[in-house]
């Protein structure tokens, strides 16, 4: 057999061939790539529109200020901004340190883990003893560099002690909660204030 036979289709699959041929649609020829390209598409929101950047000078102060952060008040602003649930005269001696301390707990060293137990259990103890004023010992806290991508409050107890003073189950046993004095420690430490047993 020849090559020439070999090529050739049978009529059987001519006529296959043919019917295939006669449902296939041509693909059309782009005109260019950049046409395709170039379409417009319309956007699914409106695109913002850049802010200008005015020019200035090496050295020239900014014409408008960077906003302000709302960052939490420290620890002296919220205890300097606290209304007394005492009288004010007794509350103002206890700031000046005036009162005898009749309990003192120290949390120096401590993790959080022990300073809460060691905190609730002294303070309700001290409640069943009918004692007024402790004094809760805390820090200031380590000074340390801070190269943490997020900083960290120096004093770690110093700022979670008054958070747990105001929980249960101490909130209801307490009458008052201050920085205390500087001979007691200043701020680093608290007055713990407890009220009359009923």
């Amino acid at each position: 057999m020849t090559r020439r036979q070999k090529s050739r289709l049978s009529a059987d699959d001519q006529a296959i061939w043919q019917k295939v041929a006669r449902q296939i649609t041509p693909l059309r020829e782009a005109k260019s790539f950049d046409v395709i390209l170039d379409m417009p598409v319309a956007p699914s929101r409106p695109l913002p529109v850049p802010k200008t950047i005015r020019r200035f000078e090496i050295g020239q102060k900014a014409l408008v200020s960077s906003p302000k952060s709302d960052l939490k008040p420290s620890l002296d602003q919220m205890f300097a901004n606290v209304s007394p649930n005492m009288d004010k005269n007794n509350f103002a001696r206890l700031k000046k340190g005036k009162f005898a301390v009749e309990g003192r707990l120290d949390l120096h060293g401590m993790t959080l883990d022990e300073a809460h137990p060691a905190l609730s259990g002294f303070v309700q103890d001290a409640h069943t003893a009918q004692k007024r004023l402790l004094l809760v010992i805390t820090g200031k806290g380590k000074m340390r560099r801070d190269d943490a991508i997020m900083s960290s409050r120096l004093g770690v107890l110093r700022h979670q002690v008054p958070v747990w003073l105001s929980m249960a189950p101490l909130s209801p046993l307490i009458l008052q909660v201050t920085q205390a004095h500087a001979k007691h420690g200043g701020g680093g430490a608290y007055y713990v204030y407890l009220r009359r047993q009923r």
